[in-house]
């Protein structure tokens, strides 16, 4: 019996590579698109080995092609730009490619008559919180034009469903970190962004320190606090979103995270541990919208999907990630 196709977007990228991955692991056949503009066509063909439509979700003749020439069971949708600080300085790409991309890709699952989609989410809708843990009842009010290009895109599936029965489910992710247990998937952008990551590049003499900004926050240690969810776990969630709507499930919002959270100076001082090696650390003001604590209540996607992070310890997490940049450099 042949096994659903699943049509994952965005994945030659970190996370949605990670679903590829747990997907095929699950037993479902992939199809990956991806513009390749910040993805990986290394990762498909060496990892994954599944195939690859080089191509963007804008391109909506493409898109009619896909779904018109393959049996599409459903959609797993991560391409998107995801780094605030740019967008802040070019708001239009992300609504060209985050909102209008996402748009063009939903009116061809309409047309094609697909019925479902995951759709990779952010706490960043959520804006600065005003209790935690945060719950998907809480308010949105996104403070940058990347957490505003989520939040649009939610409000167009909602107004999908309403108009043509289109399912999702939509994880609002915080933050995703760590790497595939393996070794075989990582987190590689250009340029990088995410605090893991660029401690690991620190630690092995690829930068020259880390930032940590702001020490004057109401924490234990005066430095922020984030929920770090293993992007393992992550994927597999979306594993559970998937199999949830071809069971029939109802659209749903779900959050995803550890609903723990771990500091900027408990993340360096952890990976320290781990590598063995010197972090240097900068000392900077506090950037603008950081709130001090950003931490999930997940007991939604427990509930609904039974799932169950396996890897919630942060050590555990950041040593997945060393392991993943070892491949490449060796401690400084």
């Amino acid at each position: 019996m042949a096994q659903p196709l699943v049509l994952v977007t965005g994945g030659a990228g970190f996370i949605g590579a990670h679903a590829v991955l747990a997907l095929q692991q699950a037993g479902f056949e992939v199809l990956i698109l991806d513009n390749l503009e910040r993805g990986h066509r290394d990762l498909v063909e060496t990892v994954l080995n599944a195939q690859l439509i080089v191509g963007d979700i804008g391109d909506r003749p493409l898109l009619d092609q896909v779904f018109h020439s393959r049996s599409i069971a459903a959609v797993l949708h991560f391409a998107a730009y995801i780094e605030v600080g740019e967008s802040v300085r070019f708001p239009d790409r992300f609504y060209k490619n985050n909102v209008n991309g996402t748009l063009t890709l939903l009116q061809a699952m309409v047309a094609a008559q697909v019925p479902s989609i995951v759709f990779s989410s952010t706490a960043a809708v959520y804006g600065l919180p005003q209790r935690l843990p945060l719950e998907e009842t809480d308010p949105c009010a996104p403070i940058n034009p990347y957490g505003r290009s989520k939040w649009m895109v939610e409000q167009i599936l909602a107004d999908m469903e309403r108009a043509y029965g289109l399912k999702y489910v939509i994880f609002r992710y915080f933050n995703a970190a760590g790497a595939d247990p393996h070794g075989r998937l990582g987190e590689d952008h250009h340029p990088e962004t995410h605090l893991i990551p660029l401690v690991l590049q620190t630690a092995l003499g690829r930068r020259p320190h880390i930032n940590i900004y702001g020490t004057d926050y109401p924490t234990p240690d005066g430095t922020c606090i984030r929920d770090y969810i293993h992007v393992s776990d992550l994927a597999y969630a979306h594993v559970l979103g998937l199999k949830y709507l071809l069971a029939g499930g109802e659209s749903n919002v779900l959050n995803l995270g550890n609903g723990q959270g771990f500091s900027v100076r408990q993340v360096i001082d952890t990976a320290a541990r781990v590598t063995g090696c010197h972090i240097p650390v900068q000392h900077s003001d506090r950037r603008a919208g950081d709130p001090a604590r950003l931490v999930a209540n997940a007991d939604r996607a427990r509930r609904i999907l039974g799932w169950q992070p396996q890897y919630a310890d942060i050590e555990e997490i950041i040593a997945h990630a060393w392991q993943w940049h070892q491949h490449r450099h060796s401690c400084a």
